[in-house]
């Protein structure tokens, strides 16, 4: 029905809007579904439905919402693949083989494909290096890792039924987990909180947000980065706030089925309690360059806290580490995610 669908015409200039769906472009979604573009309850008139989804221009990514309930698409890949057997494709092959997330992608899902016994993968970001590993058998004649699900936090969630991300698959997988959770519909609804919150309980939260700047001028951002490059020796074993960097580095990547190696794919601090900060810089988000900081912190135990508190530390390290405001002039995200 056409009732619950907004901005679903085709149109050259995307509506008027950004393409992309999250909190702060998703928002006529995001209001209907009572939250702000943080991801904070607010009031709203009347009900609120109890799933809400965005896909982006072309489809290939998808953001999913609960009622006032923002899923993050690290949690949203963990989840799904935590629950594959409730998709006929997974459970009629026999069930999954492989998992893999970009490196800025939190950690939710390696609990998960540990506790499944899976191949897991941590790739750079770029679908190829996913596509790679579903094509390892039929192309490269390597181990078949099919059936296979894949994800980045860029709110980009696929599997190998084709080799691209795919956004309208992502909320079809949601809503065969949301069936196969409510079996008997004379029962109270299993909600998305409630699914989210269920495998928090068992695998532990992974608190996490990305800050976006951009349009920042991209020479004064490349030396930035190249400044954290030439200092990661330095602070690895450095103790920050109450925070050990256990390991700082520029992450390289040898490809386990064609043996490419890709270099300078984010510089991370690794904490020594699992928590990690990541700077990238990319040039694809319209004029100027993009710095992306990813923030995040685990915990198994403690998890109704709010994702600004639980990160509030962290995030005043990373500001401190890459001094951005020297660099860029500003501590000021266009986005957070």
């Amino acid at each position: 029905s056409e009732s619950v669908l907004t901005n679903h015409i085709p149109k050259d200039d995307f509506n008027g809007g950004h393409a992309d769906p999250n909190l702060t472009y998703a928002k006529e979604l995001v209001a209907a579904m009572g939250l702000d573009k943080k991801g904070n309850k607010v009031d709203v008139a009347g009900p609120i439905p109890s799933f809400g989804a965005a896909a982006d221009g072309d489809g290939d990514r998808n953001m999913i919402l609960g009622t006032q309930f923002f899923v993050t698409p690290s949690d949203s890949l963990a989840v799904i693949v935590a629950n594959a057997n409730s998709i006929p494709f997974f459970s009629s092959q026999g069930g999954l083989k492989a998992v893999a997330r970009s490196m800025p992608t939190s950690g939710a899902v390696d609990l998960v494909a540990k506790d499944l016994n899976l191949d897991f993968f941590e790739t750079p970001t770029g679908w190829k290096f996913f596509g790679n590993l579903m094509d390892s058998k039929v192309v490269f004649k390597g181990k078949d890792y099919t059936p296979f699900i894949c994800g980045e936090e860029s709110f980009g969630t696929g599997s190998d039924h084709v080799r691209e991300k795919d956004g309208i698959w992502a909320v079809l997988a949601w809503l065969n987990i949301l069936a196969a959770k409510n079996p008997d519909a004379s029962k109270p609804l299993v909600t998305v909180e409630d699914i989210v919150k269920q495998h928090w309980a068992k695998y532990g939260r992974n608190y996490y947000c990305r800050w976006d700047f951009e349009g920042v001028d991209k020479v004064s951002a490349t030396a930035m980065m190249d400044k954290m490059r030439a200092e990661t020796a330095k602070n690895t074993d450095r103790t920050v706030g109450s925070y050990t960097i256990s390991t700082a580095d520029d992450f390289k990547y040898t490809d386990p089925v064609d043996g490419s190696v890709a270099q300078k794919q984010g510089i991370r601090f690794l904490m020594s309690d699992g928590s990690r900060i990541i700077f990238r810089l990319s040039g694809t988000a319209g004029s100027g360059a993009t710095v992306r900081m990813y923030i995040e912190q685990y915990e198994p135990k403690n998890l109704g806290m709010t994702v600004a508190s639980a990160l509030e530390e962290l995030t005043s390290i990373a500001l401190s580490l890459c001094d951005i405001k020297t660099f860029c002039g500003t501590e000021t995200p266009t986005v957070i995610t």
